[in-house]
């Protein structure tokens, strides 16, 4: 588990629409915060662990913010709903475009712009290979453990010159 960094405090001067101690509660925004740096790989993530674990927390507490105030309509809370698609009042409609704020396979992240903002940041770090060291394939130098490099860059090499 990564060492927990980001303050309550800290995340309200980073995001200040969550400063409202009201509406979002110190106790509901630590526990997110613990949450995140619980699911997010510091080393992956390195210095900007911080910034992926405020994401996380800011999402999710948008998400509880949306399943509170359906309670206190009489709502059942939590109930999940996509972006709109479009929306008619008597004369008026309105419709978005829902493909322009929404991610290809971000699920839930889509539902809130914290969530998308990190699936951002979830693509980019994990693009690239992961490697997963151990000797199961018999030893020797290319399975002992390291991860290779790819092919040595020599002047004459593969056609170089």
């Amino acid at each position: 588990m990564a060492t927990i960094q980001i303050t309550v405090a800290a995340m309200r001067r980073n995001f200040p629409e969550f400063t409202s101690a009201t509406q979002y509660p110190n106790g509901q925004i630590q526990f997110w915060l613990d949450f995140a740096y619980t699911m997010l790989n510091a080393g992956r993530w390195g210095q900007t662990l911080d910034m992926a674990a405020q994401l996380y927390a800011a999402h999710n507490v948008v998400l509880e913010r949306r399943a509170i105030d359906e309670a206190g309509l009489g709502k059942p809370p939590g109930v999940t709903t996509g972006p709109v698609a479009s929306k008619s009042v008597d004369k008026v409609s309105v419709a978005y475009s829902v493909s322009e704020g929404t991610a290809t396979d971000a699920s839930h992240w889509n539902l809130t712009i914290y969530g998308t903002r990190l699936w951002r940041l979830i693509k980019m770090f994990g693009m690239g290979p992961v490697y997963v060291g151990g000797t199961a394939c018999g030893g020797g130098f290319f399975n002992a453990g390291w991860p290779w490099a790819g092919p040595p860059y020599w002047s004459g090499w593969y056609g170089s010159t």
